[in-house]
């Protein structure tokens, strides 16, 4: 018997937009909604990324996109609304790991990327999205945080006040829209399970002379589960959120991390 992959909620004629939606977890959510009957649109800016897809799910539309740039997500979603005639559900997933270092040696350049991509990027595609959901009287927007947006991350500090930012910035919109029957909610994720997460092990351990089994097990020790989560479970906790289930959810921080207590990166 195959393991089913994601949780069977029908969202059948719902359109969605997933940003960074071609590789890694924002194609796993792209996966999930068109498995729920729902019609996607991904954007990402890895060229070879929308290829791979285009090539693997053509039902999935495509666009590149840098959401960081206001001018390219008003393009995109022009394109979104010519194809799929408006929008249901805005999946802000888009996001970079950012500089690691003290707080003396992280450039402003650094920090500056960091926050247009992590936080920036969700302000400017809801701008485009909101006023498509209220025009339906129903929507959903789904922002990707980290736990880092509920726990001291240091030597990470730009990436921590992005995702701190992102959850500020979930909760605000929340109450904005919520009368709109536009719900927001974000996720947290913790430590999962994709190539990001192992270069991030491979270089610490490669910085502090140990191996990266070791340094894989030393992260993982704070974590109740003791374990990765997968993407999947990323996904699932989208679909519900985006689904009848979730209905009575808006302006909630969800930690899908398996618990995480302590960012365990010494």
């Amino acid at each position: 018997m195959t393991e089913q992959r994601f949780l069977p909620v029908n969202l059948s004629g719902k359109r969605v937009v997933v940003t960074a939606g071609a590789a890694g977890i924002g194609r796993v959510i792209a996966e999930g909604f068109l498995a729920a009957g729902a019609r996607v649109h991904v954007c990402d800016v890895a060229p070879e990324a929308i290829d791979e897809i285009k090539t693997d799910i053509p039902e999935i539309s495509t666009s590149r996109t840098d959401v960081s740039d206001p001018a390219a997500v008003n393009a995109m979603f022009d394109e979104v609304e010519r194809r799929l005639g408006g929008l249901d559900i805005l999946v802000n997933n888009a996001g970079i790991a950012g500089p690691t270092g003290g707080v003396t040696d992280v450039s402003a350049e650094a920090l500056r990327e960091t926050l247009a991509i992590d936080v920036e990027s969700m302000f400017h595609c809801a701008k485009r999205a909101v006023p498509l959901m209220r025009r339906e009287g129903l929507g959903h927007v789904v922002n990707l945080a980290s736990v880092a947006g509920r726990l001291s991350y240091p030597n990470r500090t730009p990436y921590a006040a992005a995702k701190w930012g992102v959850i500020g910035f979930t909760k605000s919109l929340a109450m904005e829209v919520g009368r709109d029957g536009i719900r927001v909610n974000a996720i947290l994720p913790g430590h999962v399970n994709t190539t990001r997460f192992s270069g991030l092990v491979e270089r610490r351990a490669a910085a502090l002379g140990m191996s990266p089994e070791d340094m894989e097990r030393r992260v993982l020790d704070p974590v109740a589960l003791g374990a990765k989560v997968e993407r999947e479970d990323i996904a699932n906790m989208a679909l519900y959120l985006c689904s009848p289930f979730g209905m009575a959810i808006s302006g909630q921080a969800i930690s899908v991390c398996g618990g995480v207590e302590m960012m365990g990166w010494k």
